[in-house]
């Protein structure tokens, strides 16, 4: 298949990508559900983590959408980490997260009362993926944040609120059984590491609190600022689905406040944060969880110790670990 031509298209050059290392097969997927005469690279929106593929904006022509986003998923023969992680566990976990999102857009998806990206295909080929995604900047979305209001920040707390209410209870089969790219089990280099010999020792009985609790729901796993996307009318919508598990609602909220707010701020609308979220949280659920609450709320400290555990043998000059973190991760060892 040749790619568009005219002055209205971009030129060959642009389509090396799409083109050359992406299967035949594949771009005949894209065509036959988008129901596009052709297709063509817009732009590659990043690298994914370790050189494990791209995503791209693919164009498309006489199609009821304008373009689609392409995740694609390649094995590297050389897995170079950016931090060093070079080693065998690294790339298995990358694999099955792979695997995870997968299965995600395919069986759970399309329950979730948050808004997310609707997926259009799912192809896996040798060692390759395809994913085929409505491209959110097409639907309304096109803001991404590095600062954020209050009411930005608000709104995500609602699509969290609106993510966990609609997997509380159910079942992970074929997803992570704990969510979240920080499960301890899944980091023992990281803990292995760690220089901080009461953290260390504390880390399987804060992992232990933390996914013990009565509650569970389905945790994003990375719910950072910039995997949200924002609309011009207060509605954000989440991406990134590769660890997506089991857990508490909680490890997603202090995740994603750390990613997102300085040290002071965390402290100071550590209170208002909590009530936003819970209350949000409440008007989703089908009636109102008093225990529940009680419970995730004790455990929001706890699951910012256990983040901060991961950061600490992950990278202890990291930017996130401070005064406040060092804080209240003390007082959760000591009230352990």
């Amino acid at each position: 298949m040749a790619p568009p031509k005219g002055p209205d298209k971009l030129l060959p050059a642009a389509f090396c990508y799409i083109w050359n290392l992406m299967k035949e097969s594949f771009r005949s997927i894209i065509l036959q559900k988008t129901g596009a005469l052709t297709c063509f690279e817009k732009e590659v929106i990043q690298e994914l983590w370790s050189g494990y593929g791209k995503i791209i904006r693919v164009g498309l022509e006489n199609a009821a959408v304008a373009s689609v986003v392409v995740k694609h998923v390649q094995i590297p023969d050389d897995k170079k980490h950016p931090r060093g992680w070079n080693t065998d566990i690294g790339h298995q976990r990358k694999l099955k997260s792979y695997q995870v999102e997968t299965t995600w857009y395919d069986t759970y998806s399309k329950f979730s009362a948050a808004r997310l990206p609707h997926c259009l295909a799912i192809e896996t080929k040798d060692d390759e993926v395809l994913m085929v995604l409505e491209d959110l900047d097409e639907a309304g979305y096109p803001i991404r944040k590095v600062d954020v209001s209050w009411d930005e920040i608000a709104w995500c707390l609602e699509w969290l609120a609106k993510f966990h209410a609609s997997y509380l209870g159910k079942d992970p089969e074929g997803l992570w059984e704990v969510g979240t790219y920080w499960h301890l089990e899944t980091r023992p280099q990281e803990l292995a590491v760690l220089n901080d010999p009461k953290l260390k020792e504390a880390a399987p009985i804060i992992d232990e609190k933390l996914n013990g609790c009565k509650y569970k729901t389905f945790v994003h796993g990375d719910a950072k600022l910039a995997n949200f996307c924002f609309g011009i009318d207060g509605e954000v919508s989440g991406v990134d689905f590769q660890y997506v598990g089991g857990g508490c609602g909680m490890k997603d909220v202090a995740y994603f406040i750390g990613s997102c707010l300085n040290e002071r701020d965390c402290e100071r609308l550590e209170a208002q944060i909590l009530d936003t979220y819970f209350g949000y949280l409440q008007r989703a659920l089908p009636e109102r969880n008093e225990a529940l609450e009680d419970e995730w709320r004790s455990l929001y400290r706890v699951a910012w110790a256990d983040f901060h555990r991961f950061l600490k043998g992950w990278s202890p000059d990291h930017w996130k670990i401070n005064s406040y973190s060092e804080r209240i991760t003390a007082e959760v060892i000591d009230n352990l």
